[in-house]
Protein backbone atom coordinates (compact mmCIF):
# COMPACT_ATOMS: atom_id res chain seq x y z
CA UNK A 1 0.00 0.00 0.00
CA UNK A 2 2.72 2.04 0.78
CA UNK A 3 4.00 1.57 -2.49
CA UNK A 4 0.89 2.37 -4.33
CA UNK A 5 0.89 6.02 -2.84
CA UNK A 6 4.87 6.49 -3.15
CA UNK A 7 5.42 10.29 -4.41
CA UNK A 8 6.74 9.90 -8.34
CA UNK A 9 10.52 10.90 -8.38
CA UNK A 10 11.22 13.87 -10.34
CA UNK A 11 14.97 14.64 -11.87
CA UNK A 12 15.94 18.31 -11.94
CA UNK A 13 16.13 20.45 -13.82
CA UNK A 14 12.46 19.87 -15.85
CA UNK A 15 11.71 21.28 -19.12
CA UNK A 16 9.79 24.04 -19.44
CA UNK A 17 7.63 24.44 -22.36
CA UNK A 18 7.82 27.99 -24.30
CA UNK A 19 4.77 28.02 -26.93
CA UNK A 20 3.18 31.48 -28.26
CA UNK A 21 5.56 33.30 -25.66
CA UNK A 22 3.66 31.52 -22.76
CA UNK A 23 5.30 28.79 -20.47
CA UNK A 24 3.48 25.88 -19.54
CA UNK A 25 4.05 22.45 -17.85
CA UNK A 26 1.95 19.25 -18.91
CA UNK A 27 3.23 16.99 -17.01
CA UNK A 28 1.38 16.79 -13.50
CA UNK A 29 4.32 15.15 -11.84
CA UNK A 30 6.20 18.45 -12.39
CA UNK A 31 3.49 20.80 -11.43
CA UNK A 32 2.88 18.87 -8.13
CA UNK A 33 7.12 18.88 -7.33
CA UNK A 34 6.89 22.74 -7.73
CA UNK A 35 4.19 23.74 -6.09
CA UNK A 36 5.28 21.25 -2.69
CA UNK A 37 9.34 22.21 -3.22
CA UNK A 38 9.71 25.75 -4.76
CA UNK A 39 6.42 26.99 -3.47
CA UNK A 40 5.61 27.68 -7.51
CA UNK A 41 1.20 27.54 -8.15
CA UNK A 42 0.94 28.63 -11.54
CA UNK A 43 -2.52 29.24 -13.07
CA UNK A 44 -4.09 25.49 -14.71
CA UNK A 45 -5.79 26.51 -18.36
CA UNK A 46 -6.50 23.19 -19.41
CA UNK A 47 -10.06 22.70 -20.29
CA UNK A 48 -12.74 20.20 -22.53
CA UNK A 49 -12.94 20.94 -26.22
CA UNK A 50 -16.90 20.52 -25.61
CA UNK A 51 -17.05 23.06 -22.82
CA UNK A 52 -14.70 25.80 -23.36
CA UNK A 53 -16.75 28.48 -21.65
CA UNK A 54 -16.52 27.18 -18.17
CA UNK A 55 -13.49 28.24 -16.14
CA UNK A 56 -13.87 26.70 -12.93
CA UNK A 57 -13.01 22.93 -13.40
CA UNK A 58 -9.56 23.53 -15.38
CA UNK A 59 -6.72 21.04 -15.66
CA UNK A 60 -3.28 20.30 -17.29
CA UNK A 61 -1.32 22.54 -18.59
CA UNK A 62 -0.30 24.94 -16.13
CA UNK A 63 0.84 28.20 -17.37
CA UNK A 64 3.56 29.98 -15.55
CA UNK A 65 4.12 33.52 -15.37
CA UNK A 66 7.66 34.85 -16.63
CA UNK A 67 8.71 35.77 -13.35
CA UNK A 68 7.83 31.96 -12.19
CA UNK A 69 9.98 30.39 -15.43
CA UNK A 70 12.97 33.05 -14.83
CA UNK A 71 13.31 32.40 -11.21
CA UNK A 72 13.00 28.65 -11.76
CA UNK A 73 15.60 28.82 -14.52
CA UNK A 74 18.16 30.98 -12.56
CA UNK A 75 18.00 28.29 -9.24
CA UNK A 76 19.17 25.16 -12.00
CA UNK A 77 15.66 23.78 -11.30
CA UNK A 78 14.76 23.76 -15.17
CA UNK A 79 15.61 25.16 -18.09
CA UNK A 80 13.28 26.77 -20.97
CA UNK A 81 12.41 24.39 -24.41
CA UNK A 82 11.21 25.59 -27.64
CA UNK A 83 7.87 23.44 -28.15
CA UNK A 84 7.54 24.09 -31.55
CA UNK A 85 11.28 23.46 -32.40
CA UNK A 86 11.37 20.40 -30.49
CA UNK A 87 8.35 18.74 -32.15
CA UNK A 88 9.38 19.46 -35.68
CA UNK A 89 13.10 18.21 -34.95
CA UNK A 90 11.83 14.93 -33.30
CA UNK A 91 8.76 14.23 -35.63
CA UNK A 92 9.68 15.71 -38.93
CA UNK A 93 13.75 15.04 -38.33
CA UNK A 94 15.20 11.36 -38.08
CA UNK A 95 15.68 11.54 -34.62
CA UNK A 96 12.73 9.08 -34.22
CA UNK A 97 12.97 5.66 -36.25
CA UNK A 98 9.96 4.01 -37.81
CA UNK A 99 10.02 1.42 -35.71
CA UNK A 100 9.65 3.57 -32.60
CA UNK A 101 6.81 5.29 -34.36
CA UNK A 102 5.00 2.59 -35.08
CA UNK A 103 4.71 1.55 -31.69
CA UNK A 104 3.99 4.68 -30.80
CA UNK A 105 0.62 4.90 -33.26
CA UNK A 106 0.25 1.12 -31.97
CA UNK A 107 0.19 1.94 -28.05
CA UNK A 108 -2.16 5.37 -28.80
CA UNK A 109 -4.77 3.01 -30.86
CA UNK A 110 -4.61 0.33 -28.47
CA UNK A 111 -5.62 2.83 -25.81
CA UNK A 112 -8.41 4.09 -27.70
CA UNK A 113 -10.16 0.61 -28.43
CA UNK A 114 -9.65 -0.08 -24.76
CA UNK A 115 -11.65 3.32 -24.00
CA UNK A 116 -14.05 1.96 -27.38
CA UNK A 117 -14.44 -1.55 -25.26
CA UNK A 118 -14.85 0.39 -21.83
CA UNK A 119 -18.11 2.69 -23.25
CA UNK A 120 -19.19 -0.09 -25.04
CA UNK A 121 -19.47 -1.81 -21.79
CA UNK A 122 -21.16 1.00 -19.74
CA UNK A 123 -23.69 0.92 -22.49
CA UNK A 124 -24.14 -2.44 -22.52
CA UNK A 125 -24.47 -2.20 -18.03
CA UNK A 126 -27.04 0.57 -18.63
CA UNK A 127 -29.28 -1.29 -20.90
CA UNK A 128 -29.27 -4.66 -18.97
CA UNK A 129 -30.18 -2.51 -15.61
CA UNK A 130 -33.38 -0.81 -17.72
CA UNK A 131 -34.26 -4.54 -18.63
CA UNK A 132 -34.55 -5.86 -15.29
CA UNK A 133 -36.21 -2.67 -14.16
CA UNK A 134 -39.11 -3.39 -16.79
CA UNK A 135 -39.16 -7.03 -15.77
CA UNK A 136 -39.99 -6.09 -12.21
CA UNK A 137 -42.71 -3.83 -13.73
CA UNK A 138 -43.63 -6.42 -16.37
CA UNK A 139 -45.94 -9.35 -15.67
CA UNK A 140 -46.03 -10.69 -19.35
CA UNK A 141 -42.92 -10.51 -21.18
CA UNK A 142 -44.96 -11.25 -24.24
CA UNK A 143 -45.75 -7.69 -23.96
CA UNK A 144 -42.01 -6.58 -24.79
CA UNK A 145 -41.35 -5.85 -28.83
CA UNK A 146 -38.45 -7.93 -29.21
CA UNK A 147 -36.35 -5.04 -30.91
CA UNK A 148 -35.66 -4.07 -27.59
CA UNK A 149 -33.13 -6.62 -26.89
CA UNK A 150 -31.04 -5.68 -29.63
CA UNK A 151 -28.61 -3.01 -30.11
CA UNK A 152 -29.36 0.42 -30.63
CA UNK A 153 -28.46 1.11 -34.51
CA UNK A 154 -30.91 -1.91 -35.49
CA UNK A 155 -33.60 -1.05 -34.03
CA UNK A 156 -35.72 0.42 -36.47
CA UNK A 157 -39.85 0.85 -36.39
CA UNK A 158 -41.27 -1.89 -38.85
CA UNK A 159 -44.30 -0.92 -40.40
CA UNK A 160 -46.97 -3.26 -40.16
CA UNK A 161 -47.19 -5.30 -43.47
CA UNK A 162 -50.48 -5.35 -45.45
CA UNK A 163 -51.06 -7.94 -47.89
CA UNK A 164 -52.06 -7.11 -51.63
CA UNK A 165 -53.95 -8.27 -54.05
CA UNK A 166 -51.16 -8.59 -56.40
CA UNK A 167 -48.44 -9.82 -54.26
CA UNK A 168 -51.11 -12.69 -53.44
CA UNK A 169 -50.63 -13.84 -56.88
CA UNK A 170 -48.90 -17.36 -57.47
CA UNK A 171 -45.15 -16.49 -57.60
CA UNK A 172 -45.03 -19.70 -60.26
CA UNK A 173 -47.32 -17.94 -62.72
CA UNK A 174 -45.37 -14.79 -62.33
CA UNK A 175 -42.89 -13.75 -64.86
CA UNK A 176 -40.76 -12.12 -62.46
CA UNK A 177 -41.29 -14.18 -59.45
CA UNK A 178 -38.30 -15.52 -57.77
CA UNK A 179 -38.06 -19.19 -56.84
CA UNK A 180 -39.21 -19.98 -52.89
CA UNK A 181 -35.61 -21.07 -51.95
CA UNK A 182 -33.80 -17.77 -52.99
CA UNK A 183 -36.72 -16.21 -50.68
CA UNK A 184 -35.47 -18.35 -48.03
CA UNK A 185 -31.45 -17.71 -48.68
CA UNK A 186 -32.61 -14.07 -48.84
CA UNK A 187 -33.93 -14.44 -44.93
CA UNK A 188 -30.77 -16.01 -43.76
CA UNK A 189 -28.75 -13.79 -45.22
CA UNK A 190 -30.59 -10.89 -43.48
CA UNK A 191 -30.58 -13.13 -40.85
CA UNK A 192 -26.87 -13.70 -40.38
CA UNK A 193 -26.06 -9.92 -41.51
CA UNK A 194 -27.96 -8.58 -37.88
CA UNK A 195 -25.65 -11.16 -36.32
CA UNK A 196 -22.95 -10.47 -37.98
CA UNK A 197 -23.50 -6.88 -37.12
CA UNK A 198 -23.83 -6.81 -32.93
CA UNK A 199 -20.55 -8.43 -32.92
CA UNK A 200 -18.60 -6.22 -35.77
CA UNK A 201 -15.64 -4.45 -33.97
CA UNK A 202 -15.81 -0.87 -31.90
CA UNK A 203 -13.95 2.10 -33.87
CA UNK A 204 -11.02 2.88 -31.46
CA UNK A 205 -11.52 6.13 -29.71
CA UNK A 206 -9.16 8.88 -30.58
CA UNK A 207 -6.36 9.67 -27.82
CA UNK A 208 -4.62 13.21 -27.20
CA UNK A 209 -1.46 12.30 -25.23
CA UNK A 210 -1.71 14.82 -22.03
CA UNK A 211 2.36 14.66 -22.49
CA UNK A 212 5.41 13.96 -25.72
CA UNK A 213 7.55 12.10 -23.36
CA UNK A 214 9.17 9.74 -23.34
CA UNK A 215 8.89 9.73 -27.00
CA UNK A 216 10.30 12.77 -27.28
CA UNK A 217 13.75 13.75 -26.18
CA UNK A 218 14.49 16.85 -25.27
CA UNK A 219 17.93 18.85 -25.45
CA UNK A 220 18.94 21.64 -22.62
CA UNK A 221 20.32 24.24 -24.77
CA UNK A 222 22.85 26.88 -23.50
CA UNK A 223 21.92 29.73 -25.92
CA UNK A 224 18.53 29.59 -24.87
CA UNK A 225 17.67 33.60 -23.58
CA UNK A 226 15.86 33.94 -20.33
CA UNK A 227 12.25 34.91 -20.10
CA UNK A 228 11.68 38.31 -20.41
CA UNK A 229 10.51 40.27 -17.28
CA UNK A 230 9.00 43.05 -16.04
CA UNK A 231 10.44 46.04 -13.45
CA UNK A 232 8.47 44.27 -10.63
CA UNK A 233 10.58 41.23 -11.08
CA UNK A 234 13.29 42.34 -7.67
CA UNK A 235 10.02 42.29 -5.44
CA UNK A 236 8.27 39.65 -6.87
CA UNK A 237 11.90 37.56 -6.16
CA UNK A 238 11.95 39.48 -2.65
CA UNK A 239 8.98 37.76 -1.69
CA UNK A 240 9.50 34.47 -3.16
CA UNK A 241 12.68 34.45 -1.37
CA UNK A 242 11.10 34.81 2.33
CA UNK A 243 8.26 32.06 1.69
CA UNK A 244 5.34 33.63 0.27
CA UNK A 245 3.55 31.86 -2.61
CA UNK A 246 2.95 34.43 -5.62
CA UNK A 247 0.00 34.45 -7.90
CA UNK A 248 -1.18 36.65 -10.69
CA UNK A 249 -3.03 40.04 -9.55
CA UNK A 250 -5.28 40.86 -11.99
CA UNK A 251 -8.27 40.14 -10.22
CA UNK A 252 -7.51 42.59 -7.88
CA UNK A 253 -5.97 45.11 -10.17
CA UNK A 254 -2.56 44.25 -8.94
CA UNK A 255 0.65 43.07 -10.26
CA UNK A 256 0.83 39.89 -7.94
CA UNK A 257 -1.29 38.50 -4.78
CA UNK A 258 1.37 37.00 -1.89
CA UNK A 259 0.21 34.20 0.01
CA UNK A 260 1.94 33.61 3.54
CA UNK A 261 1.14 29.34 2.07
CA UNK A 262 -0.33 26.85 -0.43
CA UNK A 263 -3.16 29.10 -1.74
CA UNK A 264 -5.50 26.09 -1.32
CA UNK A 265 -4.91 26.54 2.52
CA UNK A 266 -4.59 30.61 3.24
CA UNK A 267 -5.93 33.75 1.90
CA UNK A 268 -3.77 36.16 -0.11
CA UNK A 269 -2.40 39.19 2.40
CA UNK A 270 -0.74 41.47 0.39
CA UNK A 271 -1.92 43.03 -3.28
CA UNK A 272 1.94 44.17 -4.44
CA UNK A 273 2.82 46.70 -6.94
CA UNK A 274 6.45 46.18 -8.30
CA UNK A 275 8.26 49.67 -9.38
CA UNK A 276 11.74 51.11 -10.62
CA UNK A 277 13.34 53.05 -7.47
CA UNK A 278 13.27 56.15 -9.45
CA UNK A 279 9.87 55.85 -10.74
CA UNK A 280 7.03 58.27 -10.48
CA UNK A 281 3.48 57.15 -9.66
CA UNK A 282 0.47 59.39 -8.93
CA UNK A 283 -0.76 59.32 -5.54
CA UNK A 284 -4.24 58.79 -5.83
CA UNK A 285 -2.65 55.35 -7.58
CA UNK A 286 -1.27 54.86 -3.62
CA UNK A 287 -4.82 55.71 -2.12
CA UNK A 288 -6.46 53.28 -4.35
CA UNK A 289 -4.47 50.78 -3.72
CA UNK A 290 -4.75 51.36 0.29
CA UNK A 291 -8.24 51.12 0.00
CA UNK A 292 -9.10 48.30 -2.36
CA UNK A 293 -6.78 46.37 0.39
CA UNK A 294 -8.20 47.60 3.01
CA UNK A 295 -12.05 46.49 1.86
CA UNK A 296 -10.74 42.95 0.42
CA UNK A 297 -9.17 42.53 4.19
CA UNK A 298 -5.27 42.96 2.56
CA UNK A 299 -2.54 45.06 2.52
CA UNK A 300 -1.43 47.09 -0.70
CA UNK A 301 2.37 46.37 -1.04
CA UNK A 302 4.85 48.17 -2.83
CA UNK A 303 8.52 48.02 -3.85
CA UNK A 304 11.30 48.16 -5.65
CA UNK A 305 15.12 47.41 -5.90
CA UNK A 306 16.84 49.98 -4.53
CA UNK A 307 20.68 50.99 -5.79
CA UNK A 308 23.20 52.78 -4.04
CA UNK A 309 25.56 55.41 -5.68
CA UNK A 310 28.88 53.67 -5.86
CA UNK A 311 27.80 49.84 -4.79
CA UNK A 312 27.61 47.10 -7.65
CA UNK A 313 24.83 45.71 -9.28
CA UNK A 314 24.70 42.09 -7.94
CA UNK A 315 24.91 44.30 -3.99
CA UNK A 316 20.81 45.32 -4.47
CA UNK A 317 18.37 45.85 -1.31
CA UNK A 318 14.47 45.13 -2.21
CA UNK A 319 12.38 47.63 0.58
CA UNK A 320 8.51 47.58 0.47
CA UNK A 321 6.02 49.42 1.99
CA UNK A 322 2.72 48.77 2.60
CA UNK A 323 -0.46 50.56 2.87
CA UNK A 324 -3.12 50.27 4.74
CA UNK A 325 -6.73 52.84 4.73
CA UNK A 326 -7.36 53.19 8.14
CA UNK A 327 -10.67 55.20 7.68
CA UNK A 328 -12.69 52.15 6.50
Amino acid sequence: MAAANATPTVTEPIPIFKLAHRYVLYDANHVTHLRREHNISGVLMGTLPQASQQNVFLGLPLELMPEEARLLVEKNVAYIVDDTAEHKRNFLGNNLSEEERRAYQAALRKQGQAAALDASKRSDDRKKAALSKIQDTTDNWNDIPEDMFTSGPSRKKKAPKVETAAEAVDEDESLFGAPANALQGTADVRRAESVASSAVAYEPYGVTPTTSRPPLQFRKREDVELPEVPTSYPLYKHLHRNGYFMAPGLRFGCQYMAYPGDPLRFHSHFLCNGMDWDQEFSLSDLIGGGRLGTGVKKGFLVGGEERKPGKEDTDTTIRAFGVEWAGM
